[in-house]
């Protein structure tokens, strides 16, 4: 008892460092985390395909069974608080030799009056049993408690899940949009291109220009078709990721693509960052796993004090069965009490009680982690929204410049005022900066998305 009685250090505080006052300037608290998802998304055909995911998305599913795992063990947290009672019922037959000391005194005694003991001995039984550890020191408490932190934490972790998978729906969904309008591009510049090379011909059969220039314009032409092939695999590839999330075969995933160049990304509310404490799910399940560890020492440390425990038992037991119900003569019970101090094998939970310690300790860097990962998150996509409506505007005015150049190096061409290298170089340039456009405007609608993200918006 001595020894039970000695305990170790728990862990010492760490110190978290306090999150900066806001991610800029602004100390706007204004968060737009707070606007459900079908809110936030104003694209009905992105709100179909997130709502039919939230029902069918396998990862979604996986975490609602992590879910029922933590409810059941916090079941069975309360249950070891609790007494455990069981029915017992027994038959049996027993002949002991005759030269033993039961023997001996079975055949020198009556079982009743005139009738000595049997030979071959019945023995019948029924009654109920109770055993119960007495919580003195908080341990099973401590467990429990434990348990149904962890069981918050799966549900955070639940939500953390949706939060994700909205995110990469709807940054797979702007990435197929994107791809239409590139692959719309690309075709009007074959058709361009065809066109140049058409007349590229004519000057050669005028002896305008040599076989160069026309071989040059038909590897043009080539190189842009195999650019057309390629953006169709990839928009293969991208239905079928989308399809993968949802749960589901492949199929079409019906979308408006006229509508992607012709929308403005949502504005953000970044808020202050002492929000991202309530509304990251990440955050708050780190949280919850910290305080769960924390009882998980306290449970640990009460295994060095001794246990206290009740056992009870009620019953009938006779060798026959007409007598089995007899009272007072076939009545049975039993009261006892233990006091148990852990000796030899203190060593095993000094072992688990500092692996508690490393574990609440993993969970202290965990947090802090999250945290600074979450900051950081933001504090990037904030920077990256800004930047991306510059260069959206720069691509744009450059798409317009290289749009005209198109026409006007054609119309120098055809009066021999430009060479063919101008006319191609100039061709490919567009092309490549309507590209350009195409993706910034892709990544505009990303960045929102993953800002949204990170401030901890769309599973609520």
């Amino acid at each position: 008892m001595v020894a039970g009685c000695k305990t170790f250090t728990p862990v010492r505080n760490t110190d978290i460092a306090p999150l900066p006052q806001s991610y800029n300037d602004s100390k706007d608290s204004t968060n737009s985390a707070q606007i459900k998802w079908k809110d936030f998304f104003t694209d009905k055909n992105l709100v179909a395909l997130i709502d039919s995911a939230l029902k069918n998305n396998f990862d979604l599913l996986t975490a609602l069974q992590d879910i029922e795992i933590a409810k059941n063990d916090v079941r069975l947290r309360k249950g070891m608080l609790l007494p455990m009672v069981s029915a017992q019922a027994g038959a049996g037959l027993a002949k002991v030799g005759l030269y033993t000391s039961q023997g001996a005194g079975d055949a020198s005694a009556d079982i009743t009056p005139g009738q000595f003991v049997p030979e071959n001995l019945g023995d019948l039984m029924l009654g109920l049993n109770a055993t119960w550890e007495v919580d003195i020191w908080k341990k099973l408490r401590n467990s429990k408690k434990a348990a149904f932190t962890r069981y918050l934490g799966s549900v955070e972790g639940k939500n953390f899940v949706i939060t994700n998978l909205i995110s990469e729906i709807a940054n797979s969904y702007y990435e197929l949009l994107s791809l239409d309008n590139q692959l719309d591009i690309i075709r009007e510049t074959i058709q361009l291109q065809k066109n140049a090379l058409e007349i590229v011909k004519i000057q050669k059969e005028a002896s305008v220009v040599s076989e160069l220039a026309v071989k040059k314009f038909e590897a043009e032409v080539l190189n842009s078709q195999s650019m057309e092939f390629d953006v169709l695999q990839q928009i293969k590839e991208g239905e079928n990721k989308i399809n993968f999330l949802l749960g589901r075969y492949p199929q079409p995933i019906v979308r408006d693509k006229s509508s992607f160049t012709a929308q403005l990304p949502q504005q953000i509310k970044a808020g202050v960052p002492s929000q991202l404490l309530a509304n990251r799910p990440d955050i708050k399940q780190a949280e919850l796993e910290l305080f769960a560890t924390k009882c998980d020492v306290k449970a640990a440390q009460a295994e060095f004090y001794p246990s206290f425990n009740i056992s009870a038992g009620v019953g009938y037991d006779a060798f026959k069965a007409s007598y089995l119900f007899t009272t007072p003569q076939s009545l049975i019970y039993s009261l006892a009490g233990n006091l148990v101090a852990p000796l030899i094998n203190r060593n095993a939970i000094k072992a688990e009680f500092n692996k508690a310690k490393a574990y609440q300790i993993q969970a202290m860097y965990n947090y802090q982690k999250t945290i600074l990962n979450g900051y950081v998150e933001v504090s990037n996509e904030v920077s990256h929204i800004n930047n991306l409506e510059q260069l959206y505007n720069f691509k744009n005015k450059q798409v317009e410049a290289l749009t005209k150049s198109i026409d006007i190096s054609n119309d120098l061409f055809k009066y021999g005022k430009a060479d063919y290298f101008e006319v191609l170089m100039t061709q490919r340039d567009a092309l490549d900066a309507k590209l350009e456009l195409i993706d910034a405007k892709k990544q505009q609608f990303n960045s929102v998305t993953n800002i949204y993200k990170a401030l901890g918006g769309g599973w609520n």
